[in-house]
């Protein structure tokens, strides 16, 4: 398998050997590393202080059955409806068209407070065979979440094409945490991922009390919700976890991820993530960096074509990227082109 890790002569002599031409590139990533952790340190969050929308608190209601989902789904829109007549009412209308459109959608979970959180499902959930969850990166919340919603939505319409008659089809599009700020000291560390692990592993029992017994249940992990991904990793339910532009996992190898699924990872060659520094380092309790790169042979995951794109391209129609992750949810790996 041809794989390209993104190294080059930064890291080696003209001859192949680990010469003088490697020490160069060890002190900018050291460099690199030593800024991630002053920032995390000294640069306080970014939009700390930004004021947020109103919002009631989320509907309670109990955890998702096949008996009671349509009743789940109609708890969770009538509270978005809820969270947009309390945005509009205080001035936030961008905020409430965001809402308005969510409360006609199917949502397995919506929380309007903060930068907000939502659970959207597309296709038909109960008794399906075939599931992909997916965990998005850096800058996304209520207001950006039809960006989010988009790539879910691709996804969705391929498998309907693919799937093999007979066989359900669902796409999770889980913003089920706070996701950190693209420029923010907390996108360098995994306190946000930490955070996150519990509600994703909540969310693949939930799924796996309503879709199919066997059902292949996928997690395709965006950017920094790789981390987030990997933070989940022990022990859970499902078959394949796929990282896509990963700027790393905070594992030094796919084997300590501790997972039975196939561990899968693809880098456009035009996405910047490349270009971070894979280190990490133990910062008061938490992790600066993210370590070892998915994509390269000593990761030991399996490596896929996502074709010329850049960070955001992972999901674009007719890309091969697209093509490749639909081949996994389907469950077709032998497909899968590296």
């Amino acid at each position: 398998m041809e794989q390209n890790h993104g190294r080059g002569t930064a890291d080696t002599a003209p001859d192949g050997s680990e010469g003088p031409a490697r020490r160069p590139a060890g002190r900018l990533r050291r460099g690199t590393l030593a800024l991630l952790v002053a920032a995390a340190v000294a640069v306080p969050l970014a939009g700390a202080a930004r004021p947020q929308a109103p919002a009631p608190p989320p509907a309670q209601v109990p955890p998702p059955a096949v008996a009671g989902l349509d009743a789940t789904y109609a708890a969770h829109r009538a509270n978005a409806a809820e969270a947009a007549r309390t945005a509009a009412e205080h001035g936030y209308r961008d905020r409430a068209a965001v809402e308005r459109a969510l409360a006609a959608r199917t949502l397995l979970h919506f929380d309007g407070r903060g930068a907000g959180r939502v659970t959207e499902v597309l296709g038909e959930l109960d008794h399906a065979g075939r599931v992909a969850v997916l965990v998005p990166g850096s800058d996304t919340g209520i207001d950006t979440y039809d960006r989010f919603r988009a790539t879910a939505l691709a996804l969705h319409r391929r498998l309907t094409r693919e799937a093999p008659a007979g066989t359900r089809t669902a796409v999770v599009a889980w913003l089920g945490y706070e996701t950190p700020g693209t420029f923010s000291p907390s996108v360098a560390t995994t306190g946000r991922a930490e955070e996150a692990a519990p509600g994703l592993r909540d969310l693949v029992r939930d799924l796996r009390s309503v879709a199919a017994p066997r059902a292949r249940v996928s997690l395709l992990c965006h950017s920094y919700g790789s981390v987030v991904c990997a933070r989940a990793a022990a022990g859970l339910d499902v078959d394949d976890l796929v990282f896509l532009g990963s700027p790393g996992t905070g594992s030094g190898t796919a084997a300590g991820l501790r997972t039975r699924a196939r561990v899968w990872a693809a880098r456009g060659a035009d996405d910047w993530v490349e270009h971070v520094p894979h280190l990490g380092a133990g910062l008061f309790g938490t992790t600066v960096g993210f370590g070892a790169d998915p994509v390269s042979e000593e990761f030991g995951a399996r490596v896929f074509t996502a074709g010329d794109g850049g960070h955001g391209d992972y999901y674009a129609p007719g890309s091969p990227s697209l093509a490749n992750l639909t081949r996994i949810v389907l469950g077709d790996t032998q497909a899968v082109t590296s």
